[in-house]
C-alpha cells in the first residue's frame, strides 16, 4: 500500500496544465466507437478510469490507436459493436460502469460489467430501473442494485423519465440508450446536471433537443466521427485552486480549463468564500468553453452551500470542504446526499479526516457543518481508497502545522496521474 506525506507550503506558485476532463475523454471513446468513421482526441485524460472505458470499447472490436499525444478511433457506427469474450473491467470508474450499461442495453449481445470492490458497493438501480422501463433485460446483485451487471441487449423504446436525482451519469445512459431507441427519449432532472453529454451528442450529429425541461434524443439516427479537443479538468483544477487560496502569499495560473457553467460551482462557491478567483482569456474549444484561471491566496470566510450549486460542483465537495476548514466562521452544506454514494460515502470520510486535523465537524444526513481551525495539525490520515478523499487531504498538508500523510494513494491514479508531480513543483518549501 503506498502513502504520501507533504510538508507544510511556504507559497504556491507557478503555472500549470492539469490533465484533460475525465467527463468528456468517457465521452470521446464511447461516442466516437460507435460513430461512422475516424474520431481522433487530443487532451485524452490517461487515467485508470479512462483507460478502463478505452479497453471496454477495444474488448468490443474498436480499433483505437495511441501515439501519446492523440487518440485515433476506427468508428464502428451504431451497431457494429461485437460481443466481448470475457468480462469488461470497469475498475474504479462508476461513469464506465453507468455508461456502458445504457449503451449495452440496446445492442445484439450479451456483455457482463464488473469493477473493483469499491464499485462493486456503489448503486446501480438508478440507472438499470429507467433501462428496464425502456426494455432492458438487465441483471444483478440486490435486485440490480450493484455489480456485477449482466446485460442480455434488446430492442428498446423511447421514455420519458423524470431522475429523481441531479445526475450526469443517469441521464447520459439513458441517452446513449435513446441513439438505438424507438422514438423519443427524454429525460427531465431536479437540477440541470453537467451537459458534457449533450454538447458531445451535437458535437457528433445526434438527432438532439435541449432545454430547461430536460434533453430529448430521438432514435436511430447514425453519428459522424470527429475531431476532439478535451480541456483541462476543472475538478482537478479545484485541488490547486483551494491550494493556492488557502497558503499564504501564493498565487497560481492554471491554463486551459474546461469552465463549462454546469461544473462552474466550485468557482462560484470558492469565490463567494472571498476567494480571489480570475478568468483570463476565455474562449471555446469543440463545443467547451475553456480558460485560463488565476488564483491569489485570499482569507476565505464560512458560507451556507446548498440548492442548484451543490449539483454544479458535486465532485469538487471533498477539497471544498479543506477549503471550509481553513476559513473564519462555519460553512454549512446542505442537500449533498449524492455525496454519500461516490467513490466512499465522502461526507463520512471528509468528517472523519477533519476532526483528525483538529477542525470541528458536526455530521448531517444531507451535507455538514465545518468550523473553520486557526491552523490544521499534520497527521497520517486514510484515502478511504478515494481519489479525491486523498488529494484533498494532501492539498491540506500544505497548511498543517507539520506534515500529512495520507495512506493508500495509488487511488490517485484514477483521475489524476500527474498529481504529485505538479503539486511537488508548485510547493514553495
Amino acid at each position: 500500500m503506498q502513502s504520501y506525506s507533504v510538508e507544510p507550503a511556504k507559497a504556491v506558485r507557478g503555472e500549470i496544465v492539469v490533465p484533460g476532463d475525465k467527463s468528456i475523454s468517457h465521452r470521446s471513446i464511447m461516442l466516437g466507437s460507435i460513430a461512422r468513421g475516424v474520431t481522433t482526441v487530443r487532451g485524452f485524460l490517461r487515467g485508470e478510469d479512462n483507460i478502463a472505458t478505452l479497453n471496454a470499447f477495444r474488448a468490443m472490436g474498436v480499433e483505437i490507436g495511441d501515439d501519446g499525444e492523440t487518440l485515433r478511433i476506427e468508428g464502428k457506427g451504431l451497431h457494429g459493436l461485437a460481443e466481448p469474450g470475457d468480462v469488461l473491467d470497469c475498475g474504479n470508474s462508476g461513469t464506465s460502469m453507468r455508461l456502458l450499461t445504457g449503451l449495452l442495453a440496446p445492442q445484439r449481445f450479451y456483455a457482463v460489467l464488473s469493477g473493483d470492490r469499491y464499485l462493486r458497493r456503489r448503486p446501480m438501480r438508478r440507472v438499470v430501473e429507467p433501462l428496464t422501463r425502456m426494455g432492458a433485460a438487465i441483471f444483478g446483485r440486490d435486485g440490480g442494485e450493484k455489480a456485477p451487471l449482466t446485460i442480455v441487449g434488446r430492442e428498446l423504446s423511447g421514455i420519458t423519465y423524470s431522475s429523481p436525482v441531479a445526475s450526469a451519469q443517469v441521464k447520459s445512459a439513458l441517452m446513449l440508450a435513446g441513439l438505438y431507441a424507438a422514438g423519443e427519449t427524454r429525460v427531465t432532472e431536479p437540477h440541470i446536471s453537467r451537459d458534457h453529454s449533450e454538447r458531445m451528442f451535437r458535437h457528433f450529429g445526434a438527432d438532439i433537443a435541449t432545454g430547461p425541461d430536460g434533453v430529448v434524443v430521438r432514435g436511430g439516427r447514425e453519428l459522424d466521427g470527429r475531431d476532439i479537443v478535451v480541456p483541462g479538468d476543472i475538478s482537478s483544477a479545484a485541488f490547486f485552486m483551494v491550494a493556492a487560496l488557502i497558503v499564504p502569499g501564493s498565487e497560481l495560473l492554471i491554463r486551459g480549463v474546461g469552465v463549462n457553467p454546469t461544473r462552474t460551482g466550485i468557482i462560484d462557491i470558492l469565490s463567494a468564500m472571498g476567494g480571489a478567483i480570475e478568468l483570463v482569456d476565455q474562449r471555446e474549444v469543440c463545443g467547451e468553453p475553456v480558460a485560463d484561471i488565476l488564483v491569489r491566496s485570499s482569507l476565505l470566510k464560512g458560507i451556507e452551500i446548498s440548492g442548484e450549486v451543490v449539483t454544479r460542483a458535486i465532485d469538487e465537495f471533498p477539497v471544498i470542504c479543506v477549503a471550509a476548514a481553513c476559513a473564519d466562521g462555519r460553512t454549512i452544506v446542505r442537500e449533498a446526499r449524492e455525496l454519500r454514494v461516490k467513490e466512499t460515502d465522502r461526507i463520512a470520510a471528509m468528517a472523519t479526516n477533519l476532526r483528525a486535523v483538529g477542525v470541528n465537524v458536526v455530521e448531517t444526513e444531507d451535507g455538514m457543518e465545518i468550523l473553520g481551525a486557526e491552523r490544521l495539525v499534520g497527521t497520517t490520515l486514510e484515502s478511504f481508497g478515494d481519489h479525491r478523499i486523498a488529494m484533498s487531504m494532501l492539498i491540506a498538508g500544505l497548511a498543517a502545522t507539520k506534515g500529512i500523510t495520507v495512506t493508500d494513494t495509488e487511488c490517485i491514479g484514477t483521475s489524476f496521474p500527474t498529481f504529485i508531480s505538479l503539486l511537488e513543483r508548485v510547493s514553495l518549501r
